[in-house]
């Protein structure tokens, strides 16, 4: 296997909450009303140091999407999913964009991002 190469983010970053690794910054931050399994979650338009696994069919409160767990490139734990394509026109602006689960996700000086949210948006993952 090949030697991991990490973006290092300038500005205010959210990052693994396992290892600490850079994952996006708040300016790709698009919305906050989004929610998982395990509780609140966020969509981005831009999202580094991940891989993409395989794409699946999921059936999720706002329909039916094809997704791909996303995973920390450096201690390999789940941070969310990329949305691959949207079955239903309304949702196509999820297209090519990542949520990241805010349990999963902490700001650059090891505390959780704490911030009021308001839902207006809202996806249930069935991983």
């Amino acid at each position: 296997m090949g030697r991991v190469f990490v973006v290092e983010l300038e500005g205010r970053a959210y990052r693994c909450k396992f290892c600490k690794t850079h994952l996006a910054l708040s300016d790709h931050l698009v919305s906050r009303g989004f929610n998982c399994r395990r509780g609140k979650a966020y969509l981005f338009s831009n999202v580094v140091n991940i891989t993409v696994g395989p794409q699946e069919e999921r059936m999720m409160l706002s329909g039916m999407h094809t997704v791909a767990d996303i995973f920390c490139c450096c201690c390999g734990q789940i941070v969310g999913w990329k949305y691959e394509v949207a079955h239903e026109d309304s949702q196509k602006y999820k297209e090519g964009k990542f949520v990241l689960e805010r349990g999963r996700i902490i700001d650059g000086v090891d505390s959780e991002f704490y911030i009021d949210t308001h839902p207006n948006l809202s996806d249930a993952d069935e991983p």
